[in-house]
């Protein structure tokens, strides 16, 4: 069963998907919503605010993670400790794949925020971020996680 839930925060409105008792996507959207609600996307909305008031580091969510390179990708970002960043060359060397799939996968994380495609840099810049607002948004994030002397 799909569920849905609607969160306001510093960043606009984010809509969280829960499929199979497990977050699957997060998107930015302004559309009405028809919020089914359920204690897991009560519990996602509660860290998500905790996230954004600077008293939550990490979020404790199941997620559903995609299958193959996807899936492997989104659980690398998830490693990323908060404040941290790693550059798209990093996880393919962990992972033994090309950067350039790397930076494919990030940028179709279903699950931006909780899993924190925003934490991956290229090697001589930002990188993209697939969100509204693009890479001021991604600055923005590594920002608010004291990131942001890794942007000088």
């Amino acid at each position: 069963m799909t569920r849905r839930a609607a969160f306001s925060g510093p960043l606009g409105r984010l809509v969280l998907t829960e499929e199979g008792g497990a977050i699957a996507r997060l998107e930015w959207s302004g559309a009405e919503v028809a919020e089914e609600g359920s204690a897991l996307l009560s519990e996602a909305c509660r860290q998500l605010g905790e996230y954004f008031a600077g008293t939550r580091r990490g979020f404790d969510l199941p997620i559903a993670f995609r299958p193959g390179l996807q899936g492997e990708v989104m659980r690398a970002m998830v490693a990323i400790p908060f404040g941290e960043t790693r550059t798209y060359g990093d996880l393919a060397s962990t992972l033994g794949v090309p950067a350039q799939a790397v930076g494919q996968a990030c940028g179709g994380n279903p699950v931006p925020i909780i899993v924190p495609c925003h934490r991956v840099l290229g090697a001589t810049g930002l990188g993209g971020f697939s969100a509204p607002g693009g890479v001021e948004t991604k600055v923005a994030l590594l920002k608010h996680e004291g990131a942001a002397s890794l942007l000088l």
